[in-house]
C-alpha cells in the first residue's frame, strides 16, 4: 500500500544546546534513551526501550554506513560520523554521532551513542554523499515526483 499521509519532508532540528543519548546492548537493542532522543525521534521512551536501534534508520542511509559503524565499534574503536534518522511520523533529523563501547571491569557490556546537531552545509554534503553510495552499492535511487490524483490511483492499483 502506498502511504501518502506522512511528513517525509519535514525536518526536525536538533537543538544546539542538547545532546541525544542512547545505550544499547551488544546486539543493538535499546536499553536507555534520554528525553531529548525521545522528543526528537517522536517516540515515547517506552516505545524505544527494547527495540532495535534501527527503529530510527532512515531509508536514505546506505547499508555500508552502518556496516562501518558496527565494524568500528566491535573492534573496540570509537565511530564518529553523520546520520540521517527517521522520526516516528516519518519526518527526519540529522545528527553527528559518536558511538563507543562501555566497559565494566575491562569487559565490553554495552554501546553508547551521543549525538549532536549538524550544520545545514554538512547535511547537504552528507545527503549527496549517501545518495551516491546508495546508488553505487545498492542500485537504489531517491526519487521525488508529483503525480496527478489519477496517476496516484493507477499506481496504487498496481501495488
Amino acid at each position: 500500500m502506498i502511504d501518502t499521509t506522512y511528513d517525509m519532508f519535514i525536518e526536525t532540528e536538533v537543538p544546539e544546546n542538547e545532546l541525544i543519548i542512547s545505550r544499547t546492548d551488544l546486539k543493538g537493542i535499546i536499553t536507555y534513551v534520554n528525553d531529548t532522543f525521545a522528543e526528537i525521534s517522536g517516540y515515547e521512551p517506552s516505545e524505544l526501550i527494547g527495540k532495535a536501534h534501527n527503529i530510527v534508520r532512515h531509508p536514505d542511509m546506505p547499508k555500508s554506513a552502518f556496516k562501518d559503524v558496527w565494524e568500528t565499534i566491535q573492534d573496540g574503536k570509537v565511530w564518529r560520523g553523520f546520520i540521517k534518522n527517521m522520526r516516528k511520523d516519518r519526518g527526519y533529523y540529522w545528527v553527528e554521532a559518536e558511538v563507543s563501547g562501555v566497559y565494566k571491569e575491562g569487559e565490553l557490556t554495552e554501546y553508547k551513542s551521543i549525538r549532536e546537531p549538524v550544520s545545514a552545509e554538512k547535511k547537504i554534503q552528507m545527503q549527496k554523499f549517501y545518495d551516491k553510495l546508495r546508488q553505487e552499492e545498492e542500485d537504489k535511487h531517491r526519487v521525488v515526483t508529483y503525480l496527478t490524483t489519477s496517476q496516484l490511483e493507477a499506481l496504487k492499483a498496481l501495488v
